[in-house]
């Protein structure tokens, strides 16, 4: 599964169970740990757990095992490393406070809309 197929198939998992705000950032100019970051806002810590759970699901279901899935237990910022893609799935306030998206230097593409300046 290519890069693009792998955040796709993330963006599914997530918009299947209504993230908020889902952002994809192409990183690979910036650095080596992925090429793409998924970033999404869940209403409730229940809700991020649940959205990390589904994308997780999602990969399984196709044959991808996830490196690694942090934060679950506190569920204000769960992150799923699949690899070339990172999922990142926040409490709207923990979103802001860490703003990947300033943090990344990057124009970010919202799903659905265009690209935001």
């Amino acid at each position: 599964m290519n890069v693009e197929e792998l955040t796709q198939l993330a963006v599914s998992a997530l918009e299947d169970i209504k993230a908020q705000n889902l952002v994809t950032l192409d990183v690979r100019d910036q650095t080596d740990i992925a090429d793409v970051m998924v970033v999404a806002t869940g209403q409730s810590a229940r809700q991020v757990k649940a959205l990390a759970a589904n994308v997780v699901e999602a990969a399984k279901h196709e044959g991808i095992m996830p490196l690694g899935v942090e934060g679950e237990d506190e569920g204000d910022w769960v992150l799923v490393d699949l690899a070339d893609v990172i999922v990142h799935v926040m409490l709207e306030e923990t979103r802001d406070l860490y703003d990947l998206e300033s943090l990344w230097s990057l124009s970010p593409t919202r799903v659905g809309d265009e690209t935001v300046q």
